[in-house]
């Protein structure tokens, strides 16, 4: 399907209010891949026979519970988001532009600088100290997701690293379609998974990825 200049609003209410996490549609890769389809028809049916939601209050996915995933996305645009970016567009100024891009280009690539090098040196590497850490390479296809490898002989685990302020909450954190293919690919190459690690002031905020971490690192040893 094709929706035009619609396909940028859908796409940032889609994914501000999560209506495409797995505790919505299903893991809609990992299931396509369990499927293995000839044709866009065979994974269509395969997906309403068998896909479920993530979660606690898990159920089986059906044409409207889509539908009303759909309507949902609706109100949010017209309730929300419409009346939001109106007021933005009412305010913007041609001076905010250029501090945007300033901002943008120089101040927020030094402290996500200064952060992935806390959080690996005085972070991760201490805490790890078996494993070698190493920026991505930037020709790789995961580069754009992956910022760090850290390696243990042959094999490799990955590391992103997300900042987060004090009243985020990054249990809500959303993985894109391309990020969760780049992920498998990963480990399909290094054999390890890939960890997210949030950032605030410069310390690790999720502290429970430490311990699953170890439990990779060990399982990756055997």
């Amino acid at each position: 399907m094709e929706f035009g200049k619609k396909e940028r609003v859908l796409n940032y209410a889609c994914q501000t209010y999560q209506l495409s996490r797995p505790n919505k549609v299903g893991a809609v890769m990992a299931l396509i891949r369990e499927c293995q389809p000839q044709t866009i028809q065979e994974w269509e049916q395969w997906y309403f026979e068998n896909a479920k939601t993530d979660g606690k209050n898990s159920f089986k996915i059906t044409h409207e519970s889509l539908t009303e995933l759909g309507e949902r996305l609706y109100d949010k645009i017209t309730e929300v988001v419409i009346p939001e970016w109106e007021e933005a567009f009412k305010q913007l100024t041609k001076q905010d532009c250029i501090d945007y891009i300033y901002n943008l280009t120089i101040n927020r690539t030094y402290d996500g600088y200064l952060r992935e090098k806390s959080v690996i040196n005085d972070g991760l590497a201490k805490l790890f100290p078996e494993l070698t850490f190493e920026e991505t390479d930037p020709e790789l296809d995961h580069a754009g997701d992956i910022d760090y490898i850290a390696k243990i002989g042959d094999k490799a685990i990955g590391i992103q690293i997300k900042p987060i302020t004090a009243k985020a909450n990054f249990g809500s954190y959303s993985l894109t379609e391309r990020m969760k293919a780049s992920f498998a690919d990963f480990t399909e190459k290094f054999s390890g998974k890939v960890f997210i690690v949030f950032s605030l002031d410069k310390e690790i905020a999720n502290k429970d990825v430490i311990e699953e971490i170890r439990k990779e690192i060990e399982r990756l040893k055997k």
